[in-house]
């Protein structure tokens, strides 16, 4: 078994623990009502797009979300929350320093002996949800999940959808497909987004990202006989059908979608090792992107 392959298996036990210790970290985390932006890069990015988006529609306060390269330091904020699970990355500590003084920022990470912890204001330390592997998978679902417990929004059935998502066959003719298009709506664009970097880093696929609605814009062109849609979450109106006119695979959002990401965790692994492919390196990458000076 690969280091991936352990950590994203680790999942359900990761996210109850997550979401029995959001109550603890309340304090640091975004209040309701104030105007809050949620950073990070890769992952951590997509994640950041899922939690401002739920947070948003929860009514808590407007929410943004930016990869950390591009934050727009002209706006105001009360709180900026970073996600990151090294704690090393060169464009979050970087946005950090700048905003110290000006903003009270809180980092989410995984290693408790890295710079954030002085960088940021405040830290949350999942430990308990690091990893080994370059390709990140549940530290970031974990991250996520504590957003959703503190918003209110995380269930036990959510975690029974993880085991469900781990047990299951994947669809048949999934792997042996040559391209993958994942689509969500609302909170899920971001594990949309997500679904389809684990794959390219993964598999080293052909993978897309759209906004469901968007799809019928002129992506769906591109699908056809052995390429395959991933909708996280209800599907629009009529859009199954139209995908399985071109003759592609449309695979439905059955379960949670936090847990839809974890099939396609298990997707991108599978496709690994289908075409001979090392998870566990995966190609140009490193576990964090430290830039030099």
């Amino acid at each position: 078994m690969t280091h991936v392959e352990d950590e994203l298996t680790s999942q359900p036990e990761c996210w109850t623990r997550a979401a029995t210790e959001a109550a603890r970290h309340g304090g640091v985390l975004p209040a309701t009502g104030e105007r809050v932006a949620i950073v990070g890069c890769g992952t951590s990015y997509f994640m950041a797009q899922s939690a401002a988006a739920l947070r948003e529609d929860a009514g808590r306060g407007e929410t943004d979300a930016f990869a950390a390269s591009e934050f727009p330091y002209g706006r105001a904020y009360d709180r900026v929350v970073a996600l990151t699970r090294s704690g090393t990355t060169t464009e979050v500590l970087d946005l950090l320093g700048r905003l110290k003084g000006r903003v009270r920022t809180v980092a989410i990470t995984a290693d408790p002996d890295t710079p954030v912890m002085t960088a940021a204001d405040d830290t949350v330390v999942l430990d308990f949800a690091d990893e080994r592997s370059v390709v990140q998978t549940r530290f970031a679902t974990t991250a996520l999940t504590l957003l959703r417990a503190h918003l209110g929004l995380h269930t036990d059935a959510v975690v029974a959808d993880a085991r469900t998502a781990l047990a299951a066959d994947l669809p048949e003719g999934l792997v042996a497909c040559t391209q993958f298009t994942f689509l969500g709506r609302g909170w899920t664009v971001g594990l949309a987004n997500e679904a389809g970097l684990k794959m390219r880093e993964a598999s080293l696929s052909w993978t897309e990202a759209y906004p469901a609605m968007e799809y019928r814009h002129g992506p769906i062109s591109i699908t056809t006989a052995g390429r395959a849609a991933w909708m996280f979450g209800e599907a629009p109106e009529g859009l199954a059908e139209q995908v399985r006119e071109t003759g592609g695979l449309w695979v439905p959002g059955t379960l949670d979608p936090l847990a839809e990401l974890v099939r396609a965790q298990r997707l991108a692994v599978a496709v690994a090792a289908a075409r001979g492919l090392d998870a566990d390196r995966p190609r140009h990458l490193t576990r964090s992107v430290i830039l030099a000076p």
